[in-house]
């Protein structure tokens, strides 16, 4: 189980996850941040991601805020080769 901070930045053109040297994570997704619209969104799309299913994501802590605790039922080294795809 992996436990995540990451920060969201609704409303953007595109969908688009990126990562630092320190594995911050920074997410721009499409969904407008209305009714918990984008926390939905955000789920779906982290878990599409990740090629695991929806149940597996889930929204821990920050749901109006655009910092978020999202925790992600996947081991370490899947984590890990799948963050790599997102270094900049």
């Amino acid at each position: 189980m992996i436990k995540l901070l990451i920060k969201v930045k609704p409303n953007s053109s595109k969908d688009e996850i990126s990562a630092d040297a320190e594995n911050n994570i920074s997410v721009k997704i499409r969904a407008k941040p209305v009714d918990g619209e984008a926390n939905e969104y955000l789920v779906k799309y982290l878990a599409k991601e990740f090629n695991i299913s929806r149940s597996m994501v889930q929204l821990e802590k920050g749901a109006t805020s655009r910092l978020k605790r999202i925790v992600i039922n996947i081991g370490q080294v899947e984590f890990d080769t799948i963050i790599k795809k997102w270094k900049r």
